[in-house]
């Protein structure tokens, strides 16, 4: 069993670091919820492993430990510079070319065929998250697109492109998206995580792809660009999960807006019962340090204040130093911030009506007895996960146990805030049930006799209805 559980879940990126079965491990007992398969680097076969030791591990230490398998997107690079670099000086003019070449001062080749019709005079081009950032002078509407240095630099081969101001029509699966997304769902994925997400049209387009393969993967939709945030309220109603990717985020947007950005979004996913990650830079001073930063700690314990699902590390373990010690620092920052400092039992303000919603006025009845009884637990029983979710929602301090025959629902609920999944698929009177599901959680050493539970449970149980009943349990 997991040593270390706590509210707000933990999300680290697999990599060279962290592939180790012994490491792995050992970030899953220091309390890692859910492994990320970054496809923007390393082999299917790269994944393959990685995916097999996570499986390994979740049998052997019996954990629910999730997959995110996150899709690289449309990310536009430019190509090769000559080499050592080439140096942009402000004022200067550069052309962009669509014809493969080898870049200098005066051309570079830029990856995206479309970029000649995308783009208008006076839009901004960036460069290397930003640090270049050029002015479209004129374009040809072919294959050649001048500009102006704004802010040079060095520029080195294989720097990423953002074009903040600019419309693309580059669509959000790529080909080798479409490659990868296919040995996700092979592979029996929990997360599929959806890049450079604009509307709620892309995210619905690879909704229908998992639905037609049968598949049961949810999506979480990644908000790194303008429309995105512009489009927000679809795209989290339409999606399973967001995820606030404040990398490109922070270079597609002015920097400042991010903080409020992080918090609207945050309150709106849990005004909408849907799991919400915040991800980029948390503790990246860690990639090459023991510690992190006095501010990667508050960013952290700021993030979790908000109210935030689970957060997420990249580089800190999937190629840094300490890969162990990251997940150990998250879990200290998380624990003393739900121990002594964490708002519970908070409805979102924004939250949508529960009247003439059964389900809804149910979890927040059960929320609300939890609270007033000083539960230690509200146990669900659920096939479709829909009344967790919103259990969750509230934040309640008492732990949610989920008890569900839908093995989909076990390592997909490591992402949710709160939220321990068990599989149990007896399907006896409601009643004998519910006794049965507590014993499981006083021998699990999960609560204590004497300790209240509130259930929630569907009657009669063999239907396997709606939620409709609740009960408050006292444990012997």
């Amino acid at each position: 069993m997991q040593n270390i559980y706590y509210q707000t879940k933990i999300v680290a990126t697999m990599g060279p670091a962290s592939g180790n079965k012994e490491t792995l491990k050992a970030m899953i007992n220091a309390g890692l919820n859910v492994c990320r398969i970054n496809f923007s680097h390393g082999t299917l076969q790269d994944h393959q492993k990685i995916i097999d030791t996570i499986r390994s591990l979740n049998k052997e230490l019996k954990t629910n430990v999730g997959i995110l398998a996150d899709l690289q997107g449309p990310k536009i690079r430019i190509g090769l510079v000559k080499e050592g670099g080439i140096v942009l000086t402000n004022n200067n003019f550069i052309n962009i070319t669509t014809n493969e070449c080898v870049g200098d001062e005066s051309q570079i080749y830029i990856s995206y065929l479309q970029i000649p019709w995308d783009v208008k005079p006076n839009e901004i081009i960036l460069l290397d998250d930003g640090k270049i950032q050029l002015k479209v002078i004129s374009t040809n509407k072919k294959d050649l697109v001048k500009c102006q240095v704004i802010h040079g630099g060095i520029l080195t081969s294989r720097k990423g492109v953002n074009l903040p101001n600019t419309k693309v029509s580059i669509p959000s699966l790529t080909e080798e998206d479409l490659t990868n997304l296919d040995f996700a769902l092979k592979n029996e994925i929990d997360w599929i995580g959806l890049s450079f997400v604009r509307n709620a049209i892309d995210v619905d387009f690879l909704k229908h792809i998992i639905s037609n393969k049968g598949k049961n993967a949810k999506v979480v939709a990644k908000i790194e660009k303008p429309e995105a945030v512009e489009n927000i309220d679809e795209i989290i109603a339409i999606s399973d999960a967001v995820m606030v990717a404040r990398g490109d985020l922070g270079v597609e947007i002015p920097m400042e807006n991010v903080p409020l950005v992080q918090k609207s979004i945050i309150n709106k996913c849990r005004a909408a019962a849907k799991p919400v990650i915040v991800a980029t830079q948390m503790i990246e001073s860690m990639i090459t340090s023991p510690r992190p930063t006095r501010a990667e700690v508050n960013d952290v314990a700021n993030s979790v204040l908000d109210g935030a699902d689970a957060v997420m590390v990249s580089g800190e373990t999937s190629v840094g130093e300490f890969p162990v010690e990251v997940i150990q620092t998250l879990t200290k920052i998380i624990g003393n911030v739900e121990t002594h400092g964490y708002d519970y039992y908070r409805t979102p303000g924004n939250e949508i009506s529960t009247q003439g919603d059964l389900n809804k006025a149910l979890c927040t009845s059960a929320v609300g007895l939890a609270k007033a009884t000083g539960a230690r637990a509200i146990a669900v029983m659920t096939q479709t996960g829909l009344s967790a979710l919103e259990l969750s929602k509230h934040r309640p301090k008492s732990k949610i146990f989920v008890f569900t025959a839908n093995r989909s629902l076990l390592n997909a609920f490591s992402l949710v805030w709160g939220v321990k999944a068990f599989f149990y698929d007896k399907l006896e009177s409601t009643d004998q049930s519910i006794a049965d599901v507590n014993r499981i959680l006083k021998n699990a050493g999960l609560i204590e006799p004497g300790e209240v539970v509130i259930n929630t449970a569907t009657a009669p149980l063999i239907e396997l209805g709606k939620t409709n009943l609740l009960k408050v349990s006292v444990l012997d």
